[in-house]
């Protein structure tokens, strides 16, 4: 697989190498814009827009591992949610709720997702979504 087909494309699968080296790289990438940013050495709407140009090589990478692991890339829906559930002003919801829905909803479906694409090992040999893992070619 090409970088290109890596970062571009929803078709084929990958494996859990090749996802970590993507989120390793989305997270190094978004902490050194948004220090950049929040001393004032780059502007906070360039580090923003960084962030929303990005979301389609994530989104790429993300459905082509739930692929590997036999699961629709509709899976990859649970993220905006979860982003959703973050973003929101849950204080109408009063005590415990706001803590629930805000917070901890949100990071089990973060967490559960990392687990799962991250950790375990993809559906050996053909599956619905292609034939094999295939290795990104990075030379």
């Amino acid at each position: 697989m090409t970088i290109q087909q890596w970062l571009f494309s929803f078709k084929g699968r990958i494996g859990r190498r090749d996802f970590w080296i993507w989120i390793a790289l989305w997270a190094l990438s978004m902490v050194a814009l948004f220090s950049l940013a929040g001393s004032g050495l780059v502007d906070l709407q360039l580090a923003a827009f960084a962030l929303v140009s990005l979301l389609w090589p994530t989104t790429c990478v993300v459905v082509k591992r739930l692929h590997d692991r036999g699961k629709s890339g509709y899976w990859a829906l649970l993220l905006i949610l979860a982003w959703m559930l973050l973003a929101g002003r849950w204080d109408v919801l009063g005590g415990v709720w706001t803590w629930a829905v805000g917070r901890f909803i949100p990071t089990l479906i973060l967490v559960m997702l990392l687990v799962d694409l991250g950790a375990f090992l993809g559906t050996p040999g053909e599956n619905k979504f292609g034939k094999t893992t295939l290795d990104v070619k990075f030379r």
